[in-house]
């Protein structure tokens, strides 16, 4: 019984797999500074900002969710949300490239905002008011959030003041921290699968779905990782390959934890596709904070995943079109062949890319950064290209409606 419980459908809001995540990233952090703490392991400080940046950037663009509170998506913000993620970005890839800014702008987000959301929650009379008369699990509410906020502000205090608490001190507050935000999350499943109106499904004025969100924000990465690429290979930058595997993985968990998505394509989004989801976001969070620990094992897998991915497109891609073609509205057939196109480079790229990985020099770096270059501006016109197929499958919907 529970061996089929695993490839059920998965029960799991987009806000709960987020703070999973998350809280994720803070356990294992707390974990692995005991170890730094005595000298036994190395640890990339800007790997952490850069995941943390980014999970701050993810919240903004699909949920509408700031470390001040909730707002409706708006152009503004989901443009505020992606420069944030490609600060994220850039800060995990170039060490100090960025200098104190990562440090500041994390400060802001976890203190101050933890201050206002925890003001939020006594003032707002949505909120603890309301939590109170309803009992029950909303009381579990009040605790998980109150002891984030509290935290958030404690953690935002250690990040700008380096020398606040000894390291095993902070490996305490930061395991403290992400159990708070793993139990705020169980605690929001319970309460979003009881009251399903109570989660925010307000897409705002962007009228943009989960999975192009994601589509976007792995567009942006792959422009930044292939541009950046290009002064690192002609070594006027330092570059931390352990944390752009790790940012990689990290954004594959989020996909498979959203969508079922996979480097290899979409799956049922059950929970074994959960579980999954979470032991790449694990490894991912440990490649990013512990340098070189996991580069051999994670560029094999993603050399795999990448020839593997780019070979079932092809695949899938192709094989339509050896068939005999039908007929179609005149309208459609040119998005339609945009799309062919889009996905057999994309296809082409991912092989390519996957094989520089396995195979060392198969490719100059130079060359290796205008691939992925190329992939992000594919990525991107995919995204534009499904934004218009949606737009005219809704609008061919509305007029037979209508002359209905």
């Amino acid at each position: 019984m529970a061996k089929n419980r695993i490839f059920n459908k998965a029960d799991l809001p987009l806000e709960v797999a987020i703070l999973l995540i998350a809280g994720l990233m803070m356990l294992i952090t707390g974990i692995l500074l005991f170890p730094v703490s005595t000298g036994a392991l190395p640890y990339y400080e800007n790997g952490l900002y850069g995941l943390l940046l980014f999970i701050f950037a993810l919240q903004i663009v699909t949920l509408g969710k700031t470390p001040f509170g909730d707002m409706s998506r708006s152009m503004p913000l989901i443009i505020i949300g992606v420069l944030i993620a490609a600060m994220g970005i850039v800060t995990c890839f170039i060490p100090d490239l960025l200098s104190q800014v990562p440090r500041i702008l994390l400060f802001i987000c976890f203190a101050p905002g933890g201050f206002l959301l925890l003001l939020q929650m006594f003032l707002s009379q949505k909120k603890l008011r309301t939590w109170i008369k309803y009992g029950g699990i909303f009381k579990h509410l009040i605790v998980g959030c109150g002891a984030v906020y509290v935290l958030s502000i404690i953690i935002g205090l250690l990040i700008l003041i380096h020398n606040l608490l000894s390291i095993a001190l902070t490996a305490v507050v930061g395991l403290i921290f992400g159990i708070a935000i793993i139990y705020l999350a169980l605690v929001l499943r319970k309460i979003y699968l009881t009251y399903p109106e109570a989660e925010n499904t307000n897409p705002g004025t962007v009228e943009l779905s989960t999975d192009k969100m994601l589509l976007l924000i792995t567009g942006v990465f792959m422009l930044l990782l292939g541009i950046l690429l290009i002064p690192v290979n002609l070594g006027q930058l330092p570059f931390s390959g352990s944390a752009q595997l790790g940012l990689l993985m990290v954004i594959f968990s989020i996909q498979m934890l959203a969508s079922g998505s996979t480097p290899i394509g979409p799956f049922p989004r059950s929970w074994l596709m959960i579980i999954f989801g979470l032991l790449f976001a694990a490894l991912g969070i440990i490649s990013s904070i512990i340098p070189g620990i996991l580069v051999k094992p994670l560029t094999i897998l993603f050399g795999v995943l990448n020839i593997l991915g780019g070979c079932i497109t092809l695949v899938k891609t192709l094989l339509p079109r050896l068939k005999k073609p039908r007929k179609s509205d005149g309208q459609v057939t040119p998005i339609l062949q945009k799309l062919f196109v889009t996905q057999f480079i994309m296809g082409f790229l991912s092989i390519l890319f996957g094989s520089s990985m396995l195979v060392s020099h198969l490719l100059p770096g130079l060359v290796v950064g205008v691939v992925l270059f190329a992939n992000g501006c594919v990525l991107l016109y995919l995204m534009s290209n499904l934004l218009t197929l949606d737009k005219m499958i809704s609008q061919k919907a509305e007029m037979s409606d209508a002359s209905s």
